[in-house]
Formats: C-alpha cells, structure tokens, sequence
C-alpha cells in the first residue's frame, strides 16, 4: 500500500500572524522605485507640495532615474534622513540589500562619500559580507573584508548595528534570513529577489517593537507583480500599493465624507485631546475619544443597506492605507487630513468586525500611545 505524505494539521499562516498583531504586513508600504519616483515628480512640479522643505529636496534628488550606486547612494540617504530616522522614538533603522558582495563594498564607499560631501554627523552604516572581496575599482587591486571595513571583528556586526551608533546596514546574502532586528523600519533592494528568498528577504523589517507603527520597503529592481507572487502562498492578500497620484488621497476622503457619517466638530474635538501633550505619554484619555468616535459608529450601524457599510469601510480602509504609504514618501502638509487620519485609524478599530476579521478595540490597543507619539512626530503644523 502507498504511504501518503504527512500534512500539518495546522498551519500558523503570515496572515493570522499579521492579523494578531505579532508581525508586520511588510507589503502594505511597499513601493517600487518607479512608483516612487513619478510621485517625487508629481511633488516637483505640483506647487500645493513642492512647498515644503522636505518635499524641496525629493523632488531635487527625483530629477533623474538613478542607474549607478552614487545616484542610488543619494536618493536612500536623503529618504532615511526626511522619512525614517524620525520614526520609533528616533531609533529607527534601516537595511540596504545590494546585488553582490562587490555591490555592498562600492555602495559603503559611495555611502562614506556622499556622508562627507554633505557633513551629515547623524548617519553610522555598517557592512555586511562574507569571505574577501577584491576589487581594481582605481586601477589597484584591493582587498577588503567586513571587519576591515567595519574597524571590529564581524562577529561584533549584529551587535553594534543594535547600538545608537549606527543606523545603517548594507548587506550582500548575509543577514537577508534569520537576523532579527525589532528597529528595523525600512529596506531599500537592490537586488533581484524571487520566491521564498523574496519574503525571507523582505520580512526582516516585519518585527514588533514599541513605537513602531509600520514598515517601509523601496525596491529599486523588482516589479511588483513578482513580489505579489512570491508571497501568494503565505498571505492571500498581498495589498502592494502603487498610486502615484497624491491627489487621490483627496478623492478617497470626498467619498467617505459623502457617508455623512462623522462631524468636522466630532473630528476637532478628537484631534484635540488626540494631540494634546502630556508629560506622561500613557495619559490618553480613551473616555473622551471614545466619546467623540461612537456617535460615528453608531451612524454606521444605523445604515440600512449592508452594502454601504461594505463600502464604508473599504473606503476608510484605503484612505487609511494610502494616507500611510504616501508619508512615507511625501510631506502633504495638510493639517485637517491628518487629524482626519489619526481619527479614522481610531474609527476603524471600533466598526463592528466582519467574520474571522481581527482588529483591536481601541479600549485594549496599548499600541495608541505609540501611534500617538508617532503622529505627533509626523505633524505638519
């Protein structure tokens, strides 16, 4: 008789994990560097957002497609220095994943260099390689290790990247499976990626820590259908973004107010006591905010066509959704939307639930205060 193979009887699935909250969806602010740079150009030239000092040097540095390391050096610096080294307290950390060890030597030269040029004294990068790597990039043979490079043995690499010295690390293989890092915020790829090394890869940044509220991945190489792909079989809704349009946050916003669902003074009153500074950063007053969010959901649950709710709440989803990836990206400099985000992420949390839909309750989420702290960080005013 032909033995069968043995099957699991359960399977703890990424997107379970991701739902409980125990990782991150590493997707959900995904971008391909195309998408990235027709929104930096959109920036530039749109004068509602080329204002703004931050949205001034992207659309500097979007100017050209980068193709060699020191064009893809500028553009990651200047993104983590605009849109991550804030996040998570200010220790945010970000990962480069280059195509080659060879790749990982020239990008830390090129990183030192531009680091010099501009008299950053914020930035300490690291790299990560095995074996020697020879190189007659000047016309002399050199040869270089990650400890030489690095000015301490390599077995001191993950140990140092978790200090406050250093906030960058370039990697070529190692580190890419197995290295936990909770502070790791952002990845940039510079290197083809297919199948189960794709989300190995890319799942670096999705650990939990306190303060962090999300994660960033900038792709230089992939498309997005191929990372689609490698992760269809471990989360069935992938949900890669790609607008390029910043205006259509503006769109989304125009239907959800067409629901009639929620009052500006509702919203004021919310951001008030959302935003209001406290010595203690656990002194949110739930009570109040809930008080300014039921009178929305008990509208929610008054509409008599389920598929208005349906719509209702796929529409404050996306909102919530691209309002995230595109700060990411770009300062929008609009202080009614971002109050109206903070109080539909918390709205969000307290519609009623599909079935087999887990999303916390404000009451119970501790991870508020974190989000608070954070959208205070991302003020515009």
């Amino acid at each position: 008789m032909r033995k069968r193979k043995p099957k699991p009887f359960h399977v703890y699935s990424m997107r379970q994990a991701i739902e409980e909250g125990f990782i991150f969806n590493v997707l959900e602010n995904y971008t391909t560097y195309e998408t990235y740079f027709q929104i930096g150009k959109k920036v530039a030239d749109d004068p509602i957002y080329s204002k703004g000092q931050a949205n001034k040097a992207l659309g500097k540095y979007m100017g050209l497609h980068p193709h060699n390391l020191a064009q893809k050096t500028e553009v990651i610096i200047e993104h983590f220095r605009s849109q991550v080294q804030h996040r998570i307290g200010g220790k945010a950390k970000a990962m480069l994943v280059t195509g080659s060890r060879l790749h990982a030597v020239r990008y830390y030269f090129e990183f030192q260099k531009y680091i010099k040029k501009m008299g950053y004294t914020d930035l300490g990068v690291l790299v990560a390689f095995s074996g020697t790597v020879k190189d007659n990039v000047t016309g002399e043979m050199k040869e270089y290790t990650e400890s030489k490079l690095n000015n301490f043995p390599d077995t001191e690499t993950v140990e140092k990247f978790d200090s406050v010295e250093y906030q960058l690390l370039l990697v070529a293989e190692k580190y890419q499976t197995g290295f936990d890092q909770p502070l790791l915020h952002t990845m940039y790829v510079d290197k083809k990626l297919s199948g189960v090394k794709a989300v190995q890869t890319l799942s670096r940044v999705n650990r939990t820590c306190p303060g962090k509220t999300e994660t960033f991945i900038l792709d230089f190489v992939n498309s997005r259908e191929d990372i689609e792909k490698a992760f269809q079989d471990y989360y069935q809704e992938t949900g890669v973004s790609e607008t390029t349009d910043p205006n259509t946050i503006y769109d989304i916003k125009n239907v959800l107010d067409s629901f009639m669902l929620y009052l500006d003074s509702e919203i004021d009153a919310f951001a008030k006591v959302f935003f209001k500074e406290t010595k203690n950063q656990g002194n949110i007053d739930l009570a109040k905010l809930n008080g300014f969010i039921d009178p929305a959901v008990d509208r929610y649950n008054a509409l008599t066509e389920e598929q208005d709710k349906m719509d209702f709440k796929g529409a404050l989803s996306k909102f919530i959704r691209l309002y995230s990836f595109l700060t990411h990206i770009i300062k929008l400099g609009d202080e009614k939307l971002h109050k109206f985000y903070a109080y539909a992420k918390a709205l969000l949390r307290k519609l009623p639930k599909d079935t087999g839909e887990r999303t916390p309750n404000l009451d119970n989420d501790v991870s508020l205060q974190y989000f608070q702290s954070r959208m205070k960080a991302l003020s515009p005013s």
